[in-house]
């Protein structure tokens, strides 16, 4: 079996000058791809600091991450960057859109990054398949909450990633708006078998994941699969 993803003894140690912060302690994990997986656990439970470190934000303090087959700790800043960029979708709470570029040209630049061909007529395509057409031009500041977060999901696929990061996608849209997104997101991730590994709070948006991988003090305390009844 090849994983995607693959966590050995992953520890991560922050050290102030009044204490050392035992974040996470010896995770293990190993992610198939073409999977949704859920992250859960208490606020302060070490999981977005989790996902940074399997995206290759931060770096673990001993373990090892391995993505795509790449032991992130083999790699220069610059490799790592690259890596993301062929790799990795991202999708934050919020939003993380550049206020100064408009939402065709928020999704352009993971596109342009990679050199990629067409990348207007690309963005375009996945701004009308998340229900933006009508909005190309607008400025994140003249866009709903609901509507950057579509942008930002655009944005994540637009390089085809065979791994996408979602940290708390819906934590700062009201329901029935964050019932939309996660249908836009699940419907996306299944049409192009990336694997998603997403940090939620909400139990009901983990259930529609295959795998409910729970965090509590910076250790799995549980990892189940999710039986859907069809």
């Amino acid at each position: 079996m090849t994983y995607i993803l693959k966590l050995e003894a992953v520890e991560k140690i922050f050290t102030t000058s009044e204490r050392v912060l035992h974040i996470l302690k010896d995770i293990n994990l190993k992610i198939e791809p073409g999977t949704a997986n859920a992250i859960v656990g208490p606020s302060g439970s070490g999981k977005t600091t989790l996902l940074g470190l399997c995206a290759g934000l931060d770096q673990v303090t001993s373990g090892k991450i391995i993505l795509n087959g790449t032991d992130l700790k083999t790699q220069s800043e610059d490799q790592l960057a690259q890596l993301r960029n062929a790799n990795t979708g991202f999708i934050f709470q919020n939003f993380q859109l550049i206020p100064t570029l408009t939402a065709l040209e928020n999704v352009m630049v993971p596109l342009e990054l990679n050199r990629q061909k067409n990348a207007r007529n690309t963005a375009v395509d996945l701004l009308e398949k998340v229900g933006l057409k009508d909005r190309l031009d607008h400025y994140p500041v003249q866009l709903s909450g609901g509507e950057q977060q579509r942008v930002s999901i655009a944005r994540a696929f637009a390089n085809k990633p065979s791994i996408l990061f979602a940290d708390e996608p819906t934590g700062n849209l009201d329901a029935e708006t964050s019932e939309k997104i996660v249908n836009l997101l699940f419907e996306l991730n299944k049409e192009s078998g990336t694997t998603l590994v997403m940090v939620t709070h909400d139990l009901d948006l983990a259930r529609r994941c295959q795998r409910i991988i729970q965090i509590k003090g910076g250790q799995i305390t549980s990892d189940l699969p999710v039986h859907h009844h069809e």
